[in-house]
């Protein structure tokens, strides 16, 4: 018999953590250690589109979804993906996986999540940094001294989010879809992909708002600019979302001034996988780029490094495991406060900090590439290698089988418990990993 695992996971999702719900889930059912069952829970306002029928893989995901209301066995194991402050610990042993945080210093009610669960899973050393420096002291009101602290009390384990090369890999290949929204694109091209989150101008996560200010004051004037194609969304694809990010894109261009300012295009709404990678593909592309001021790990620029093209992201976070400084290109700029208005309360604290982008440099960096782009060709190829070699999803797999043949419990010894009802998550609107 079997140990029984329940893991609950957001993985009918179309989102981050829904692709990394799905390779985590696929690859535990590959490894045929366990009795799976899977509850499916929300993502904010992603779409739950994420499982694909036609894909085997994703037929053994959807067999073993769970869809009574409780739980009247307690599972060997339990895994929950999510937010730390949503973990449930109903299993034997609970493990927790998280796409961790963004900037210096995780929340108090995530620490107490995490302290809940056995084991902790996050997919970068970053991650697992800020989770294990970040201390919260307790202080007495009357004489100020300390009487206690709160800082994450169990095991953190790294596991990356591992690339599916069978999907995201060079290609000549053309999809009509992508044509036809890359057509209206004049000339070369510069792509961003990410979430266009809360935050004032310069302040959002990604900072999205800041790169098209930068990229449009490096470009301004020249007889023939390249454009800046942003793929965004404020986290789903409504009418209204796509007018308001059409708004603020104004909003950033109005302030660089009058001339002749480079387009910026704007792609939005869902695409799928090979979808996305016909865009990283394209040949009006040169080059990935980001501002982001921090990732638990950054999916989209591991995606895009498979292109083969040149990936310029700034120098700290998450996605500075993968992303190697010899292949890349790696923005310098300083650690800054989290702007009041870019505060999550629960998600990114007030207090806590994250990485601003030197502009200018990043400036003068953009104008050297695209002049002297024979010059940077080989670092793309050489980062693509680089991902295949060591962060692909079949890489991933086999970090994973080691952990769980040494980390997991071996048990298998049911116990008939009543447990509580399973209640149905409402996630925050989260970020892309």
């Amino acid at each position: 018999m079997k140990p029984f695992m329940f893991i609950m996971a957001p993985v009918e999702t179309r989102s981050g953590y829904g692709d990394h719900s799905r390779d985590l889930i696929t690859s535990l059912i590959e490894m045929d250690m366990f009795d799976i069952k899977i509850k499916g829970v929300k993502w904010g306002n992603t779409p739950m589109t994420g499982l694909d029928l036609s894909r085997d893989d994703h037929m053994e995901i959807e067999k073993r979804l769970y869809h009574e209301q409780g739980l009247n066995v307690q599972p060997d194991v339990m895994i929950h993906i999510g937010v730390p402050n949503e973990f449930q610990n109903w299993g034997k042993f609970n493990i927790g996986i998280t796409a961790g945080i963004e900037t210096t210093q995780c929340s108090a009610d995530w620490l107490q999540g995490c302290n809940k669960m056995d084991m902790i899973i996050v997919p970068s050393e970053h991650a697992k940094d800020v989770f294990e420096k970040t201390v919260f002291e307790q202080k007495d009101e009357n004489t100020g001294n300390t009487i206690g602290t709160l800082k994450c009390e169990k095991p953190i384990h790294v596991l990356f989010e591992g690339v599916n090369t069978d999907i995201f890999h060079k290609t000549t290949e053309k999809d009509d879809e992508v044509e036809k929204i890359m057509s209206e694109v004049d000339g070369d091209c510069f792509l961003f992909i990410g979430h266009w989150l809360k935050g004032e101008m310069g302040q959002d996560r990604k900072d999205v708002s800041g790169l098209i200010k930068v990229f449009c004051e490096t470009f301004k004037g020249l007889k023939k600019p390249p454009s800046l194609v942003i793929k965004t969304s404020g986290a789903d694809f409504s009418h209204i979302d796509r007018r308001d990010i059409r708004s603020k894109i104004q909003q950033v261009k109005s302030t660089v001034g009058q001339g002749n300012l480079p387009d910026v295009y704007f792609i939005h709404g869902d695409m799928t996988e090979k979808q996305m990678n016909h865009l990283y593909n394209h040949s009006k592309v040169k080059s990935h780029i980001s501002f982001t001021k921090g990732e638990g790990y950054g999916r989209p620029l591991a995606e895009a490094s498979c292109s083969g093209k040149l990936v310029m992201a700034p120098k700290w976070s998450g996605h500075v495991d993968f992303l190697d400084p010899k292949f890349t290109i790696l923005f310098s700029g300083n650690l800054t406060p989290v702007h009041d208005t870019a505060v999550w309360e629960g998600v990114i604290d007030k207090g806590s900090a994250w990485f601003t982008v030197d502009y200018a440099v990043a400036s003068t960096m953009l104008k050297n590439f695209y002049n002297n782009q024979k010059a940077y060709k080989s670092r793309g190829h050489k980062q693509a290698k680089h991902i295949n070699q060591n962060f692909s999803l079949d890489k991933m797999k086999e970090k994973f089988k080691e952990m769980v043949e040494k980390e997991f419990p071996k048990t298998a010894k049911q116990i008939d418990i009543k447990l509580p009802d399973l209640p149905t998550m409402e996630l925050p609107t989260l970020r892309s990993s």
